[in-house]
């Protein structure tokens, strides 16, 4: 990255929220109410706005709010080959993580087309002239909605169903670089979420990430959808094995959770930089410059 950063300098953790004609838009497209050009039009708007938001918000470091994405990851299934639709668990009520769509895998996973994170950044570049960061999701993330049972393509191994996504990911993650990303975020907030053990699941980064070219950044929260979190709040029981992880920046929540756990990296020892959320985008309390800065 070649433009120097200030010390304390600021980035997004990625997913911009959603205004709402960009909703209604959204709508029409899934109702094939708009053509190919109407919806690449909403899109690239959709991006400019948060590109324009952060940069009027003297954010440092760019990203493009995600908003190609909807609900973080419910897009790249339609990437996968090896998957068959299975009905939401709830169509009432609140939308929440029993309401999303699920997946059975009826053969091994593949994305032979990449995840297309590569055009979104590539289109970034060309809005912004500030410096920018590629924000690409992880295997576990990418496993979130697909249901393995004993008998289907997995047989209830969910580790093995994550390790045949990690070609993928490190496919993508050598796309972006050779496109000119030097700094790639990988989102993993499953990490905290999914039933397993955080070494294997730091296993699956350094492999995502091996051969990459770039500085490498690795989120972890507990979920967020619609503002709920799905994990237990805590990073501590992943640790040490983190500590493992091949990459330059952890990127972690706290302002939601009042900062809880921070002083955890007095005991650990910091050998990396540690990127804090300090902006509670989970309340509608809208918090002032103080509140951001004395956190």
């Amino acid at each position: 990255m070649a433009t120097k950063l200030p010390l304390l300098y600021t980035h997004v953790m990625g997913s911009h929220g959603f205004p709402a004609w960009f909703w209604t838009a959204l709508d029409k497209i899934k109702a094939s109410e708009y053509g190919q050009t109407d919806a690449k039009e909403t899109f690239d708007d959709a991006t400019q706005l948060a590109i324009r938001d952060q940069e009027r918000a003297g954010i440092d470091v760019i990203c493009d709010g995600e908003m190609r994405r909807f609900f973080f990851v419910q897009s790249f299934y339609g990437r996968m080959d090896g998957l068959e639709a299975l009905e939401p668990l709830r169509k009432t009520g609140l939308y929440a993580y029993d309401s999303v769509p699920r997946y059975r895998p009826v053969k091994k996973i593949t994305v032979p087309k990449g995840l297309g994170t590569v055009d979104e950044f590539k289109y970034l570049k060309t809005q912004t002239d500030k410096p920018v960061k590629a924000t690409c999701p992880g295997p576990v993330t990418l496993s979130i909605h697909v249901q393995t049972r004993p008998g289907d393509a997995y047989n209830n191994d969910r580790l093995a169903l994550c390790w045949d996504l990690v070609p993928a990911v490190n496919a993508e993650l050598k796309a972006l670089a050779a496109a000119g990303a030097d700094w790639i975020q990988i989102d993993e907030p499953s990490a905290a979420i999914v039933p397993g053990q955080a070494a294997e699941y730091i296993k699956m980064f350094n492999a995502c990430v091996e051969g990459v070219q770039a500085k490498i950044g690795y989120h972890v929260c507990f979920g967020n959808l619609l503002s709920r979190p799905r994990g237990k709040r805590s990073y501590r029981w992943m640790f040490p094995a983190l500590l493992e992880a091949k990459c330059q920046q952890f990127v972690f929540e706290y302002a939601n959770r009042e900062m809880a756990e921070i002083e955890m990296w007095k005991e650990i020892g910091v050998d990396r930089e540690v990127a804090c959320g300090v902006v509670d985008v989970k309340s509608f309390y809208m918090e002032t410059p103080d509140d951001v800065a004395e956190r």
